[in-house]
């Protein structure tokens, strides 16, 4: 992977929000995301992973810092609005789908200010939709589709406009684990077979554990940063962010029953 060109920098990346009492959403984050990756970035709430897939999709700017995509600072492109519709796909908690369009016509909407013809960008969606099993439903309407099967318009929609990278916020919240696991399992192909570059944000670990690489933030920094190589290492680094870990890891204030057992687990905790 090392050999693959950048896709998303950030340096020193920082968010401060309020006037009074100021919150450090973001504090001094540092990443490079590189072509073909697919990620995850995890943590607890308020960590700042939400307000870091915001920066990097250009839908909120950082009190300082940088964000580079494709090279390209965000604080020289001039038109933001092109610029995120020609290089960022998003994919949202919720499906955000326009309920009195098809799913066809719903995955034809980024499309409109491309300068595609009407009959290239129907081409485009049935395509799209075919690539996540849904040529058979790209007639209906989302309240005639199941949970799924609208977050995976979604995701063709995302996929649109040949996107550089795709950010998706949550997008698993609102679904059952069998959905969840479908849509995950989409995900993990598209990445496989088309190389798309996939950043998931997520506080689910099972989620999380899907992706080949986990970011995990806490009080607005990274925490660690691991290529996921095994169920067992993806457990570890759960444990290591629960209170537990960072006792472990700290030695302080460790329950009498796992004192003895402690020094073997601070040294597994160590290795992630």
């Amino acid at each position: 992977m090392t050999g693959q060109s950048v896709v998303v920098e950030t340096r020193n990346l920082t968010k401060i929000y309020g006037d009074g009492a100021d919150v450090r959403a973001l504090d001094g984050v540092n990443l490079i995301v590189r072509a073909g990756e697919f990620l995850s970035i995890a943590g607890p709430s308020g960590s700042g992973k939400s307000t870091l897939l915001n920066l990097i999709g250009a839908l909120d700017r950082p009190t300082s810092g940088e964000v580079i995509i494709n090279s390209t600072p965000l604080t020289k492109v001039r038109n933001l609005d092109r610029f995120r519709s020609q290089t960022v796909g998003f994919v949202f908690q919720t499906h955000n789908l326009i309920p009195t369009l098809t799913a066809r016509e719903n995955v034809e909407v980024p499309m409109y200010e491309s300068g595609l013809s009407g009959g290239k960008r129907r081409a485009r969606a049935k395509e799209l939709l075919e690539l996540v099993s849904l040529g058979q439903r790209m007639n209906f309407l989302p309240n005639q589709m199941s949970g799924g099967e609208r977050q995976r318009v979604a995701v063709a929609r995302a996929l649109a406009n040949h996107p550089a990278i795709i950010l998706a916020d949550e997008p698993t919240g609102n679904l059952d684990s069998a959905n969840t696991a479908e849509i995950m399992a989409l995900l993990s192909e598209l990445n496989r077979s088309q190389g798309t570059t996939l950043i998931v944000v997520t506080h689910n670990h099972e989620v999380a554990r899907a992706t080949r690489r986990v970011i995990t933030l806490r009080d607005g920094k990274i925490q660690s940063d691991v290529a996921v190589k095994s169920a067992f290492e993806s457990d570890l680094i759960d444990f290591k962010s629960s209170a537990l870990g960072q006792a472990i890891l700290q030695n302080d204030g460790l329950p009498e029953e796992i004192r003895d057992i402690a020094p073997r687990l601070r040294e597994l905790l160590e290795r992630v």
